[in-house]
């Protein structure tokens, strides 16, 4: 008794030989010339008259001989499809991660869509934003985000001054000198949020994500090692059809 992997790794194989066939048989009924034949003898008026071989052609094709090739090149397919899908019915592995069953008793066609679902998720996560790591994090309970620490930084103004160069006297005038001089007035206190992940998240959830694949990968292949009973419905199909 074939496996189910065995049944799968020959279905394309079965699928390409059997269009193959099907392509060439509908091609020669596609030509009138194939499903003709002719037959011709010549009798002269009298026997004095010339006498001429008879001519002759051949049916190279049958309508019914090419229904009965078609169910033929079908049939093995149609077998063999059978056998993979009602396999597939019963084949089932349980999804197990380090000793914990994650889900039990899958079916192999559940697991196939869960085996791509993965790979995007995979994308997905590798993707994800990471926090600054030159920061230092803690998360806000309140506001539902990651922050930083407080930092403060002066605000400065630029203030004219002015310098007395020489006093005033009763011959000149005080000579003064004015500048401008950044005195602090207030200051900054900064706290960046963040919605990223810190690092560690981001590589516990790649690592999780990774584990399942590998789990639902072996699922799919002791999935596939099931034994495959092999169905036969081509001939009862064929034989309502074309009967």
């Amino acid at each position: 008794m074939a496996r189910l992997n065995q049944i799968i790794a020959v279905e394309k194989g079965a699928k390409t030989r059997s269009q193959r066939e099907l392509t060439d048989i509908y091609h020669a009924l596609q030509k009138p010339a194939l499903l003709s034949g002719i037959s011709r003898t010549y009798r002269p008026k009298d026997e004095e008259g010339e006498t001429l071989p008879p001519e002759s052609t051949k049916v190279q094709v049958k309508a019914e001989d090419a229904l009965r090739d078609a169910a033929k090149a079908l049939t093995r397919l149609f077998d063999v499809v059978a056998t993979k899908d009602w396999a597939n019915r019963e084949a089932r592995a349980d999804v197990v991660v380090d000793g914990r069953t994650i889900v039990e008793s899958v079916p192999v066609t559940y697991l196939l869509f869960l085996e791509k679902q993965l790979t995007d998720l995979h994308t997905l996560v590798g993707k994800l934003p990471v926090l600054d790591a030159a920061e230092s994090w803690s998360y806000d309970e309140g506001q539902d985000v990651w922050r930083t620490e407080a930092v403060e930084t002066a605000r400065t103004k630029k203030i004219p001054r002015a310098h007395v160069l020489y006093e005033a006297t009763d011959k000149h005038p005080a000579q003064v000198e004015t500048y401008t001089e950044d005195v602090i007035v207030g200051t900054w206190t900064k706290v960046a949020f963040s919605g990223a992940l810190p690092a560690r998240r981001v590589n516990e959830l790649r690592d999780r994500v990774e584990k399942l694949q590998s789990a639902v990968k072996y699922a799919r292949e002791e999935a596939n090692a099931a034994e495959a009973p092999e169905r036969h419905v081509g001939e009862a199909v064929f034989a309502y059809l074309f009967s």
